[in-house]
C-alpha cells in the first residue's frame, strides 16, 4: 500500500499488444457498433460502443472502456446512458489500490468506491468472456420485464 493515499500505486505502462488483441476479439461481436483502439479521447484504452438496437428506446449510449496493463491489471468500464440524461455504470478492475482487494467489483448503479472484493482469471480472454456474459444477462433482462 502507498505512504500517501493520493498517490496510489503504479499500474504499469498500457499493454498495447492485449489491447489490439482485444479489440479484435470484440470487432468479431455482433454486439458491438464501433470498436476504438486508442481513440485521442481514451489513449489508453479499447472502447466498444454497443449496438442500441439490443437496447430499450431509451438508451441513447451504451459502451465499454476497457484497459489492460503489462502488469495484468486491468478497469473494464459499462456504461449505459439515457435520454434522461441519467447513466448506469459498473467496472471490473484489478489493481493495487487502497479500497478493496486487488481484483475487485464497482457495482451499479454507480460503480461507488469502495467496490466489493471479486476474483478474476488470469487470462484477458477469461476476463472478457465473464464481463460479456455479466452484460448479456443485464441487456437480455431488459426484453424479460
Amino acid at each position: 500500500m502507498p505512504d500517501d493515499a493520493t498517490d496510489p500505486p503504479s499500474r504499469g505502462p498500457i499493454d498495447t499488444e492485449i489491447l489490439d488483441r482485444i479489440a479484435a476479439h470484440l470487432a468479431r461481436s455482433d454486439r458491438f457498433d464501433d470498436i476504438e483502439t486508442q481513440p485521442p479521447y481514451a489513449p489508453n484504452a479499447v472502447i466498444a460502443n454497443y449496438d442500441l438496437g439490443y437496447f430499450p428506446g431509451g438508451v441513447t449510449r451504451a459502451y465499454l472502456r476497457i484497459r489492460w496493463f503489462e502488469t495484468v491489471d486491468f478497469s473494464i468500464h459499462y456504461s449505459e446512458q439515457y435520454q434522461t440524461g441519467n447513466s448506469w455504470e459498473c467496472r471490473w478492475d484489478r489493481h493495487p489500490n487502497d479500497h478493496n482487494t486487488r481484483n475487485h467489483f464497482h457495482p451499479p448503479p454507480d460503480a461507488p468506491t469502495p467496490g466489493e472484493d471479486a476474483d478474476y482469471p488470469d487470462d484477458w480472454r477469461d476476463v472478457l468472456a465473464a464481463v460479456l456474459t455479466d452484460l448479456d444477462n443485464r441487456i437480455e433482462a431488459f426484453w424479460d420485464e
